[in-house]
């Protein structure tokens, strides 16, 4: 039978639950600390991949599943090869991370996981979880479900899914540039809505390959399927391919004020605390940041969410939402203007929030056009 009070309770065992927790572990500050990792699955299948990008050696390399050099964006218009170095573009699957993150927490005596569903979270003196067959309490839970109460008020603010479908395949003959991977290839497209195939290549022959929408609602099964099969058949000419693995997922891309959720003793993290990007989808690297900003905000006895957020990027994020949803066939054009004419390092550190203003302007004006210039003053 488990403990029924803790110092801190992690609602969720994803990426940001595990990450928060890793980073606690390791904290010589948290070791007298109690702390329970709750959530319905035990984690043991494979059921997403991770990208991002990062200079020199990183914490999660030796779970990196592959990563390039070299990528291409390709639009109807042009192809875009980019170098990245200093950066590499890295993946993890999650499988992997799962298992080395549980294999570091299980070494810890203050650290308990606990496999039940959390029904609610609700807050007086402590907080009180309550699981369909335990209720526990904590002085502080970190919490990533997205509640009813977020999902209900979603639709008040501009929202962009990005929902994919992607097939690991493997091929009986040399198919795939293994030190390449194609970020973006536009020509295949549904309609006049911003789609895109992604390819990640793990050798010569086997590959992720994602049909992917940036759109504000979501398609069948079927249609991905038959975009992935047109892609392998027409733009990679592969007639005789072995699907070995599937991934589906669906992130939202909102200027949602998930941190309005976060109170003294209740902190929404990942996705339903707004820690995914909202132009872009990416989670890895600003989770990874969000959780160093929780851990010195705790050591300092501070709320945990201060500081989470940087104001400008969420305008800028705004404004490119704005567009992409009154505009949306403009997404083509826009990743185009992006890596067209700035160099790939100056995006880098643009999305991963650690440009210049200098840079952050020459980003702006390399998507000069009337749809911004009427998204800008919408916004502000």
């Amino acid at each position: 039978m488990p403990k029924t009070h803790y110092d801190f309770i992690i609602v969720g065992n994803g990426l940001a639950g595990l990450q928060l927790a890793l980073a606690i572990s390791k904290d010589s500050f948290f070791k007298n600390k109690q702390i329970a990792l709750i959530d319905a699955s035990p984690k043991n299948i494979n059921d997403k991949t991770w990208s991002f990008w990062e200079t020199n050696q990183g914490k999660w390399d030796a779970i990196t599943h592959q990563k390039w050099n070299k990528a291409k964006v390709i639009t109807n218009n042009k192809k875009v090869d980019l170098s990245l170095t200093p950066y590499s573009y890295k993946t993890i699957r999650a499988i992997d991370f799962y298992t080395e993150a549980k294999a570091q927490l299980n070494l810890q005596e203050n650290i308990h996981f606990i496999v039940e569903h959390v029904t609610s979270v609700s807050e007086n003196e402590m907080v009180l979880v309550t699981t369909e067959t335990n209720s526990y309490t904590a002085n502080h839970v970190f919490d990533s479900r997205i509640t009813e109460d977020i999902k209900s008020k979603l639709s008040d603010y501009i929202t962009i899914n990005q929902h994919f479908k992607g097939w690991v395949i493997k091929t009986e003959t040399d198919c795939f540039d293994e030190d390449t991977i194609t970020m973006m290839d536009y020509r295949l497209k549904d309609g006049h809505q911003t789609t895109f195939t992604y390819v990640l290549p793990f050798s010569k022959r086997e590959a992720l390959v994602e049909f992917t929408y940036f759109t504000e609602h979501v398609v069948e099964q079927q249609v991905y399927d038959n975009y992935l099969k047109l892609y392998i058949k027409d733009y990679l000419k592969i007639d005789n391919y072995q699907i070995t693995e599937t991934e589906i997922g669906q992130i939202p891309m909102t200027n949602f004020p998930f941190q309005n959720f976060n109170t003294k003793k209740v902190t929404k993290i990942g996705t339903a605390g707004g820690w995914v990007k909202g132009s872009t989808g990416y989670s890895f690297k600003h989770t990874e940041k969000k959780v160093e900003k929780i851990i010195t905000n705790l050591k300092a006895n501070q709320i945990p969410s201060k500081h989470l957020f940087i104001s400008k990027y969420k305008f800028y994020d705004k404004v490119f939402l704005k567009v992409l949803k009154d505009d949306n066939q403009k997404g083509e054009w826009i990743f185009e203007q992006f890596y067209s004419k700035n160099s790939v390092q100056t995006m880098f550190r643009f999305l991963d929030e650690e440009s210049t203003f200098k840079e952050e302007l020459k980003v702006m004006w390399s998507l000069f056009s009337w749809s911004f210039i009427k998204a800008f003053f919408k916004t502000l």
